[in-house]
């Protein structure tokens, strides 16, 4: 099987390209590169340079792709999943695996989340059938939430925090989703299908800081106050986590959402030992 992989480079695609070793593997990048394990190819999804040869002959294509930190992200994932749709469809590709997010369905979801959705809906406006996998926060080493949670446990002994702490949200392992995204390639059961996929544990984010915490042996003071907007919030991250304000806005707004599976379908097409957040947290740590 001719597997093709945009964003390659990512957290999640990194972690997914070695599960999809005993496929013929095409990993994409905006630069070169040369790493052992796959044919790379230079390929610009929200250009459209490159993307056509990039799928020459592929029969499965993973789309981890998102702009998120662009000030017109929803925009550039639009023009990039219509891209890869259109090329997709031309170069006779069998199934798209997208990896979006949990809570993109509400009316009130946040403009990171229903970018998520929208490009999801993109992907497959071209008629190749689209697998979509939905997760809320993955705890993984270089996810961009997981490290601005861990953050704000390394720096701040005491914090004062807006009321999206008390949100509901199911984290799940990077090597859990990893399994999931890696287990329905060429999967015929999940050609057109979408799927919550979760952790073993709901949570609030205030639980998640103070796991985290424990495992670190801190205790920090957590204070909930009703004023800090997204904005704010997003500029007090920018000061005290790796995650810069242009990313974290979008992923701040996105945490007033309860992010929890509503069903668990995947869990019988494709059944896995999920990984229990605090074994999660220390491998990211590690």
């Amino acid at each position: 099987m001719n597997v093709t992989v945009f964003g390659a480079t990512g957290v999640v695609g990194r972690a997914l390209v070695p599960l999809l070793g005993k496929h013929e593997l095409t990993a994409v990048s905006r630069t070169a590169r040369d790493e052992p394990g796959a044919r790379w190819v230079v390929a610009d999804a929200a250009s459209g340079d490159g993307v056509a040869a990039a799928l020459e002959g592929a029969d499965v294509v993973y789309y981890l792709v998102h702009s998120l930190g662009a000030g017109d992200f929803e925009e550039q994932d639009r023009i990039a999943a219509e891209t890869v749709a259109r090329e997709a469809a031309s170069a006779g590709v069998r199934q798209i695996v997208y990896l979006g997010g949990l809570g993109a369905d509400g009316p009130d979801a946040s403009p990171h989340l229903r970018s998520r959705r929208e490009t999801g809906q993109r992907l497959a406006s071209a008629g190749v059938p689209v697998t979509t996998l939905r997760a809320a926060m993955i705890i993984g080493k270089g996810s961009a939430a997981f490290e601005t949670i861990l953050g704000l446990v390394k720096r701040l002994p005491v914090m004062v925090t807006p009321s999206w702490v008390s949100t509901p949200t199911q984290p799940i392992a990077l090597d859990d989703v990893t399994q999931y995204l890696a287990g329905v390639c060429a999967n015929e059961a999940a050609y057109g299908e979408g799927y919550d996929t979760g952790g073993p544990e709901v949570m609030t984010y205030r639980q998640m800081i103070e796991r985290i915490a424990a495992l670190l042996g801190r205790k920090p003071a957590i204070v909930e106050v009703p004023i800090l907007t997204p904005y704010l919030s997003s500029l007090w991250l920018n000061l005290v986590t790796p995650v810069n304000a242009s990313v974290a806005r979008p992923l701040i707004e996105g945490l007033r959402n309860p992010t929890i599976a509503r069903e668990e379908r995947i869990r019988k097409l494709l059944p896995l030992e999920l990984t229990p957040f605090d074994e999660a947290a220390r491998r990211a740590l590690a």
